[in-house]
């Protein structure tokens, strides 16, 4: 018999700490409500291959050109110990890059980023993970650097309470070969379940700091909201959903607004 990893921890995230047995896990399998708030939680015990794609507005010196951002971000957690787990999360940016001189575009991977955070199998209220972050050259120096490999610590907090799953992740990543580099990144995320129908609204704003660029032009702060819904396909359950963000501060070269629309693949084991 196959034992399912992820209904301890929803019931962990509830707030009950209790073990299942192995006839009690044969018989569940996580509801639509559950599904939604575990894919909302960066460091649960949930395989999922989100695709989120990114298209940036205004952008450019002229303010005029479109760049689009397409990440593959595979989650994978692994049972390390009986009271621990290991997520580990790796972006893979794909990337159409304008011409800020022609109408030419350039594709190519940007920097790759790899985290792996530490987590506790049976969470409390306040559900964490700590681990390293590590970034990796991209393809084209269109892209990203070609040459800058960095490292730093990430670190993730939340807490589900009744509908609402509100956290935030922050890392900071500072070059350790190849071009100099040093890059916050706060993600806060905010979303409000509207219990078994599956939606939810979600807002999650990416704000970066490159603490290498003139004061003037380090931070991007987004504001923005969207909604979204667990659907499944058969018996595989999809988190789909779409939100806009508009960037109050920016680079001179922007971007100035970001649409987001994404599809998960959420894999618990249940439905093996």
């Amino acid at each position: 018999m196959i034992r399912n990893r992820f209904a301890p921890l929803l019931i962990a995230t509830s707030g009950l700490i209790v073990e299942p047995t192995l006839a009690e896990e044969a018989r569940q399998e996580p509801s639509t409500e559950e599904l939604a708030k575990a894919a909302q939680n960066p460091v649960a015990n949930l395989i999922s291959i989100p695709f989120q794609n990114n298209t940036n507005f205004g952008y450019g010196p002229a303010n005029d050109k479109t760049q689009n951002i397409l990440n593959i971000q595979p989650v994978v957690p692994i049972h390390v110990a009986e009271d621990w787990n290991l997520i580990t999360r790796t972006i893979f940016p794909l990337v159409w890059q304008p011409s800020f001189a022609t109408s030419d575009t350039t594709f190519g991977m940007g920097s790759v980023t790899f985290t792996a955070f530490v987590s506790p199998a049976k969470p409390g209220e306040i559900i964490w993970g700590l681990g390293p972050v590590a970034t990796f050259p991209a393809t084209s120096s269109a892209v990203g650097s070609t040459n800058t490999w960095g490292l730093g610590p990430s670190a993730v907090a939340l807490t589900i309470q009744g509908p609402w799953v509100a956290g935030v992740l922050v890392n900071n990543v500072w070059s350790v070969a190849g071009a100099k580099a040093n890059n916050l990144l706060i993600q806060y995320f905010v979303n409000y379940n509207f219990g078994k129908t599956g939606w939810y609204l979600t807002t999650s704003p990416i704000i970066t700091a490159n603490w290498e660029a003139a004061a003037n032009q380090q931070w991007v702060v987004p504001f923005g909201a969207g909604a979204g819904k667990l659907v499944r396909l058969g018996k595989l359950p999809l988190n789909i959903n779409l939100s806009a963000y508009y960037n109050a501060v920016q680079p001179t070269i922007g971007p100035q607004w970001q649409l987001r629309a994404q599809v998960a693949v959420l894999l618990p084991t249940s439905i093996f």
